[in-house]
């Protein structure tokens, strides 16, 4: 084939390696293992380039491990529950199983033409029964080992999804799907005890030298270590009001206690007052996540109580209610110290109350006007009467001070809190995995039994009567046939637990089930004790938080419940997070002056300005957005497949850009990596079919680069350096095209760039192995191994300065003495035009770094 045809190399291809079964994971004791991972994908009905990128960085990285001599298990599955199957199924009246699983038929056909070295056997969804019934069996140990509870709680609740969010699943006060405000309110709810393994996960963090700092940093935060003073406050009509506090030193400033409106106190105020309950409405109608009420206006209703100050008991604070204090961090209460927090401040201005300051800058004793006065712990600052007696010291130790005061006096204590909360599990949706649970009027809650696992979700609502989506809130309450059943303990009558699992549940588990995905118990531990941990997981910087920290207290309790090893408990050894793939937006202006968004293809681009193909009207150009569906910027991969193949996307989207880093999709620099590729092929076709140029006098020359080659890109896919090592691929290629050697030394120039090309481009890369008359494919032959000999250089290139500019270079022994060096420098035609037949005033030779002819 002269002619270089991605379609029908691929295809081809393809069958060839399905057939020979070459990405099947097999189990070798004694053989080194790589397990790579990318996140698995939400199947939403389509890939878009984003997933080609992903899981081409994964591929390149399975494949070069498989060259190397590793058993590599790089398995695909389905994050297949949540939210869009039911609104979809809201939408046209149709199932949320059938939507979902005619998606993951379509995207793994959209998939499969990549050419990924993904073993299928392992595949599952989650939202298969075998998957989510091992799910269940894992909550049920859980709820033995002490990891899993139930309890009243203040959750967030999205009033259009009709079911309760996570902190992290709530973006500036409103639900992540839905959009919709969202509300507080007090449900019963089950709940992973996440915060009981919260001193490990972040000490652990420390340990992820193959993650993104950024990431660490992102979890570090969100686990939120603090140490605090936890005292009373006495009530002037009895009892006490705990709070605790990170800034005990700030005491003396104290101008209120503020408690949430969720506090004890503050539900029986609501009870008796009319005003109290009004006020405290309004605020559940907020968020409840710290980024929601930081944001929202700071609201507050004086309740009338008033506590003596610890230090002075004829000094009395006023208690307020306040909507930007969280119930589940601390005691729910806290003291207001206006002059040295900006949020305290805004209050107390907002509602007149008194600012105190209690320490000044050294250098400057201003009193807090509009701007709290926030220096950093660790800055020394200026004391006002503190009663540890201190005068200059720095915010921290002011705090351990006031600390050891507190407790040598006996009305305080040390206490040390996290920011990180238990993960609230419940959610009010049918599309989730059932929490396997029956609750009993005799015997309370009781775990299902095992050996009736799984506790499937009924696909109708029985006699073949379809469920109705379209009613508000969840099925599974109004199922009588699904919700009633016999107590699995004392058998009388009992319902089900309707609330179904927070479809983060199912993404914290899987990559320990793909280790042995058919087993009948939710792992098989001498195949986990093989593949875990995972070696390289590849993801979204969107993850950083809450999939993530999720995975990994999973782990832990996998281990603690006998389903991971101990080496398991960190199950991600490495981390790469990549950027997004971006494109032109197209815009113009409807008649109705809102925006319209075009489609690239619908584009023609001339000068740097784009006109549509249908009448020729010029268009904005927004440069380098993220692909959205709603901005109509997104290039289907299966387009680009079927117009270049294969391996010019995967070729692309690696070599635009670090992986890290967006990566811009652009028509031309398609064509220029298809082009490229031809060139590639081409070459190939010269050297198998012809006698090259030359006798053979360039064959030392193209060894040693081809060589350096492999030295350079192997360097790259090991350090993800994916655009560098094709860039070193592009310059070997250049080099090849021109070489004079000899037909053996350019067979294996072209063959070695096969090899090294192979993880990229695979399909075009076995046709150029096959060409050549390599042995068996590509796929199965070992990986290039640079020989020492061949990396070192007996010369070197020399730069010739002329009175300090540069005029020439040469090239020379590396150990050439500075006589040998100054005599060639002195040949060279522009030192000898420089010199007009004259001699230098001096010769300047740094060995190995250049000579400079002073004239």
């Amino acid at each position: 084939m002269s002619r270089y045809s991605a379609a029908e190399i691929e295809a081809r291809w393809q069958e060839a390696w399905d057939k020979a079964d070459v990405f099947k994971a097999v189990r070798q004791e004694g053989k080194p293992k790589y397990y790579v991972l990318e996140m698995f994908p939400y199947p939403s009905g389509r890939i878009h380039m984003g997933h080609v990128r992903n899981y081409t960085m994964g591929d390149v990285i399975a494949r070069y491990k498989l060259a190397t001599g590793h058993s590599v298990l790089h398995p695909m599955g389905w994050d297949a529950f949540g939210m869009p199957a039911e609104n979809a199924a809201m939408a046209s009246g149709g199932h949320p199983k059938d939507w979902t699983y005619g998606n993951i038929a379509t995207m793994k056909d959209q998939m499969k033409p990549l050419g990924l070295s993904i073993d299928w056997s392992r595949e599952f969804a989650t939202c298969d029964p075998e998957y989510y019934g091992q799910q269940q069996a894992l909550f049920l140990d859980f709820l033995e080992a002490g990891l899993v509870y139930r309890k009243n709680a203040v959750v967030n609740w999205d009033p259009v999804d009709m079911t309760v969010l996570a902190n992290e699943q709530v973006i500036d006060g409103k639900g992540w799907r839905s959009g919709a405000d969202v509300e507080r309110r007090e449900l019963t709810q089950w709940f992973f005890n996440i915060s009981s393994m919260a001193e490990e996960l972040l000490d652990a963090i420390d340990g992820l030298d193959s993650w993104p700092a950024k990431v660490k940093l992102m979890q570090q935060n969100w686990i939120g270590k603090s140490r605090g003073l936890q005292f009373a406050f006495q009530r002037t009509d009895g009892g006490e009001i705990e709070v605790y506090t990170t800034r005990p030193d700030t005491l003396m400033g104290a101008s209120f206690v503020g408690i949430s409106p969720d506090h004890p106190i503050a539900k029986q105020l609501e009870a008796e007052n009319p005003e109290v309950a009004d006020f405290v409405a309004k605020c559940r109608r907020g968020g409840t996540t710290e980024e929601a009420l930081e944001k929202a206006e700071k609201l507050g209703l004086d309740s009338g109580l008033k506590v003596k100050h610890p230090l002075n008991p004829d000094w009395e604070l006023p208690v307020w209610i306040a909507n930007f204090i969280l119930m589940d961090y601390g005691t729910g209460a806290i003291f207001g110290c206006p002059a040295h927090d900006q949020r305290d401040l805004d209050f107390c201005r907002k509602y007149d109350l008194p600012v105190k300051d209690t320490f000044f800058a050294l250098d400057n004793p201003t009193p807090v006007a509009t701007e709290a006065f926030v220096p950093p712990k660790t800055e020394k600052v200026k004391w006002v009467d503190h009663f540890a007696g201190l005068d200059e010291a720095t915010g921290q130790e002011a705090i351990d001070a006031t600390i050891d005061f507190a407790e040598a006096q006996g009305w305080g204590k040390g206490v040390t809190n996290f920011r990180l909360r238990d993960w609230g599990l419940s959610r009010q949706r049918y599309w989730g995995c059932p929490i396997p649970v029956v609750h009993c009027d005799t015997c309370g809650v009781v775990p299902e039994k095992k050996e009736n696992l799984p506790v499937q979700l009924p696909y109708d609502e029985g006699n073949g009567k379809p469920i109705d989506f379209s009613i508000p809130g969840n099925p599974l309450d109004r199922h009588p046939h699904w919700r009633d059943v016999a107590c699995p303990k004392c058998g009388a009558p009992a319902k089900r637990e309707t609330d179904t699992m927070d479809t983060f549940v199912d993404s914290s588990w899987y990559y320990a089930r793909f280790t042995a995905p058919r087993a009948d118990t939710p792992t098989n531990m001498a195949d986990a004790e093989y593949w875990m941990n995972v070696d390289q997981y590849i993801g979204g910087i969107e993850h950083a938080i809450l999939h993530l920290l999720y995975s990994r207290f999973f782990a832990r309790a996998m281990n603690v419940t006998g389903h991971l090893p101990e080496s398991a408990r960190e199950p991600f050894d490495a981390l790469f997070t990549q950027g997004m793939v971006t494109h032109a937006i197209y815009q113009s202006v409807g008649d109705n002056g809102r925006p319209v968004y075009h489609y690239p293809e619908d584009v023609d681009l001339r000068d740097g300005k784009a006109f549509l193909k249908d009448g020729g009207a010029e268009v904005e150009i927004i440069p380098s957005a993220k692909m959205s569906k709603s901005k109509n910027n997104v290039v289907d991969p299966l387009n680009i497949i079927s117009s270049f193949g294969a391996d010019t996307a995967r070729w692309f989207v690696l070599s635009d850009s670090p992986p890290e880093r967006d990566v811009e999709w652009t028509a031309s620099g398609a064509e220029a990596a298809s082009k490229h590729l031809s060139r590639v092929w081409s070459l190939s076709v010269k050297i198998a079919e012809t006698d090259p140029q030359g006798g053979g006098e360039g064959d030392e020359e193209l060894i040693r680069a081809t060589h350096k080659a492999i030295f350079d890109v192997t360097q790259g896919v090991e350090s993800f350096g994916f655009n560098a090592a094709i860039a070193k691929l592009y310059a070997f290629t250049n080099l090849l095209s021109k070489s004079k050697a000899g037909k053996e030394a350019q067979r294996f120039a072209i063959m070695t760039l096969a090899q090294l090309m192979a993880p990229m481009t695979p399909h075009l890369s076995e046709a150029i192995w096959e060409a050549q008359g390599g042995e068996g494919m590509i796929v199965t032959a070992p990986w290039p191994v640079a020989e020492e000999k061949y990396l070192v250089e007996d010369t070197v290139t020399l730069p010739v300065q002329v009175n300090g500019k540069r005029r020439a270079e040469i090239q020379v022994a590396k150990d050439a003495d500075k006589a040998e060096v100054e005599a060639m420098a002195l040949e060279m035609d522009a030192v000898q035009k420089a010199l007009d037949g004259g001699t230098p005033k001096k010769v300047i030779v740094v060995p190995g770094r250049i000579v400079n002819v002073v004239v």
